[in-house]
């Protein structure tokens, strides 16, 4: 056990260092500076968009997270575009866009959220599905999800519910760049079974899979098992779209003693769907 201390705290420590370098190359990106952002009132309702950049590079414009547009072909600091939006189908009279800027060696940057408002009612898109996803999304917000814990030489089966609470905005759409957790857990079988916990849990795209997620809560039983969790969440592949399937493992620790420490590994999905979102 006291090797696997040692591992999991080179792990937080290596995740630590590259989150700082990762945080370096977001400094050096392309910043973009709105100008227009809006429908015209009359028909045929072209999105009139100008900005301009902190430096000369490409770019287009993503809308509604599907709808993608080329700005400049060429190098340019100015960038404007006209684009005819009678043929394009919303969810909401508001629609939010980001634009994708490429340098001079190729690398891109993605924007923060913006968003227009559409001077008429939308052609809603997917009206079923979206009625779907939300009966979907209210089974996952109420569903547990399987949970094993191995304390002291046990195996223990337990079902835990995790709600993001609070997210923070990120320059992609996909994931927030961490968010804050409200945890229950409940542990049959075992002497205490109840844990509540809070943390916060950072979240870094990567290829190949959804996301890497390094975080730390704390957590307690209310009977004297109390302390932190360190804990490594893989987001696997994504699930109608808006839910992504994760593993996670978790080892928790208990200053006071050593034989409240335990581990856990964890199948589950992660959503944003009820989560309340900040910059």
């Amino acid at each position: 056990m006291f090797i696997l201390d040692k591992y999991i705290l080179v792990v937080t420590i290596s995740l630590l260092i590259q989150i700082s370098v990762t945080a370096q190359y977001e400094n050096d990106s392309i910043e973009v500076y709105l100008i227009d952002a809006y429908v015209k009132p009359e028909p045929p309702n072209d999105f009139i968009l100008s900005f301009f950049t902190s430096d000369y590079c490409k770019s287009k414009v993503l809308i509604d997270h599907r709808y993608e547009y080329v700005v400049s072909n060429e190098m340019a600091d100015m960038h404007k575009t006209k684009i005819a939006m009678s043929s394009l189908k919303f969810n909401d009279k508001i629609v939010t866009f980001v634009i994708i800027t490429e340098d001079s060696s190729g690398h891109q940057f993605t924007s923060e959220a913006f968003d227009f408002d559409l001077p008429y009612e939308p052609q809603i898109v997917g009206g079923a599905n979206f009625l779907q996803l939300c009966l979907f999304g209210g089974t996952v917000f109420l569903l547990p999800f399987p949970n094993l814990v191995l304390q002291n030489g046990n195996v223990f089966f337990s079902l835990t519910k995790e709600i993001s609470v609070v997210s923070f905005r990120s320059k992609s759409l996909n994931y927030p760049s961490g968010y804050i957790s409200l945890e229950y857990s409940y542990i049959f079988e075992a002497d205490a079974k109840s844990y509540l916990r809070g943390g916060y849990k950072y979240m870094y795209e990567i290829p190949y899979i959804e996301y890497i997620s390094p975080g730390a809560t704390l957590y307690s039983n209310f009977l004297g098992n109390t302390g932190i969790g360190l804990e490594l969440s893989l987001g696997l592949f994504t699930i109608v779209d808006s839910f992504t399937l994760y593993g996670r493992y978790r080892y928790n620790i208990n200053p006071g003693s050593f034989k409240g420490n335990f581990t856990e590994i964890t199948i589950g999905l992660y959503s944003g769907f009820f989560s309340i979102y900040l910059n």
